[in-house]
């Protein structure tokens, strides 16, 4: 068992970065090399724009890299529980924003010629208990009938066809989800900002930020650059520098297993609908298949704020116990894979991007953000080129975590009450 990304090593690296040292002005620096950096850095090249992304690591190598390849359309709360929150018009407007965002995925593979194995799937939010398919069958109503038709309500017998487990009591499907391999595209995507004309600095933490007359500073290990305008795509791992969004964003562990590839008959005992699957516990699951026919299985298996061998390990063993616990047939197949990293969740679960502090900002997407990171980077480089804003969470209030300045020590408290919440309904 390798304690790596399965996206990270079955992708070939990116050779695009600069290695020159970091310096200059720029119309707009990009903070964060993932998926919402990488997909603004891109839109704004293509624009004309003269820009600079500085990513502390490699590109891919925060959330970007550490999830479970799924592209789910919709929001992932119940749509219901959406409009009460937030009102009709702006859930609408989030949900179809989440559709938009793999129709761009889709477009940008198409264009930029990646193969990233990308595919439209399905996704099935799967009743973990009888109670949770009433649930999701009251969701299913509002949403088939009021936004998404290109939906379908399956029952436990329905699910024989699209999954080997007998642990769920039926599911939702939406049929618009799709799926494709994360490690392939982000470094499609960097590709594509670069040969559209902006630099891609790896490597390149931003260790404190100034503002002078008319721009900013941005400070690096390896140089400074001014720029016009900065948009800070960091999520879980937004740094001390920017402390209005540390204390509003929860780095979370998402763990991940891999199993070796999966022979003809065992994916027909498992998985023969081949789609991404999401169950319903609060402390759930989330899997799929590898396009080389592993079973990739993710979920939140431990509330830390770290990800280490020693970390993972430990979550990897939980996560495998819940493998055979869903798929018995399982129970003892090879784990090729083990990895984990840190999400960016918000107390509401409901993303955050606009401008404050300064800046331009998009994080916050709580687990569910692979499809609608890319698409967020895209809108907030057309509001930052001047064209209309059509960013669905603008000007949504966004208050800080109580007593939340750094490391957020309080997880272990919400794993324990969700973990009741999963017993007691």
């Amino acid at each position: 068992m390798q304690f790596k990304s399965y996206w990270h090593d079955t992708a070939r690296p990116f050779k695009g970065g600069s290695r020159t040292p970091v310096e200059g002005h720029y119309d707009v620096a990009v903070i964060g090399g993932g998926f919402t950096g990488l997909g603004a850095a891109r839109q704004l090249a293509m624009a004309g724009a003269k820009v600079m992304v500085l990513e502390a690591g490699a590109v891919g190598s925060g959330a970007s890299g550490r999830n479970g390849g799924h592209l789910n359309n919709g929001i992932a709360h119940s749509f219901v529980a959406a409009k009460a929150e937030l009102g009709a018009e702006r859930a609408a407007a989030l949900y179809r924003a989440y559709d938009a965002s793999v129709d761009t995925i889709e477009r940008i593979v198409s264009e930029e010629g990646i193969d990233c194995s990308f595919r439209r799937a399905g996704k099935l939010k799967l009743a973990s208990k009888p109670a949770h398919f009433d649930a999701i069958a009251r969701n299913f109503e509002v949403v088939n009938r009021e936004i998404d038709p290109d939906t379908a309500l399956l029952t436990a017998n329905d699910l024989k066809s699209e999954i080997g487990s007998a642990a769920f009591h039926g599911a939702m499907l939406s049929r618009k989800s799709a799926m494709m391999h994360m490690g392939r595209f982000v470094v499609g995507l960097a590709d594509a900002a670069v040969r559209h004309g902006a630099i891609v600095a790896e490597n390149t933490p931003v260790t404190s930020r100034r503002q002078l007359s008319g721009k900013q500073e941005l400070t690096t290990p390896r140089g400074r650059v001014t720029a016009d305008t900065v948009l800070l795509a960091t999520g879980a791992y937004t740094t001390g520098a920017f402390g209005y969004f540390r204390r509003r964003i929860v780095p979370v562990g998402s763990f991940i297993i891999a199993t070796r590839p999966l022979s003809d008959a065992e994916i027909a005992a498992t998985m023969p609908g081949n789609r991404t699957c999401v169950t319903s516990l609060n402390i759930g699951n989330y899997f799929r298949l590898s396009p080389d026919n592993r079973l990739i299985f993710g979920g939140r298996a431990r509330f830390s704020a770290t990800s280490d061998q020693r970390s993972d390990e430990k979550s990897g063993a939980i996560l495998r116990a819940s493998l055979a616990e869903i798929f018995p047939q399982l129970a003892k197949v090879e784990i090729d894979y083990c990895w984990g990293g840190l999400v960016d969740m918000t107390k509401d679960r409901f993303p955050r991007a606009g401008f404050t502090d300064g800046l331009w900002y998009a994080m916050g997407y709580s687990g569910h953000g692979a499809q609608m990171s890319t698409h967020m980077g895209m809108l907030l480089a057309d509001a930052i080129l001047g064209k209309a804003d059509r960013n669905p969470v603008k000007d949504l209030a966004w208050p800080a975590v109580p007593g939340h300045f750094g490391k957020p020590w309080f997880l272990p408290l919400v794993g324990m009450y969700y973990k009741m919440l999963d017993r007691i309904y």
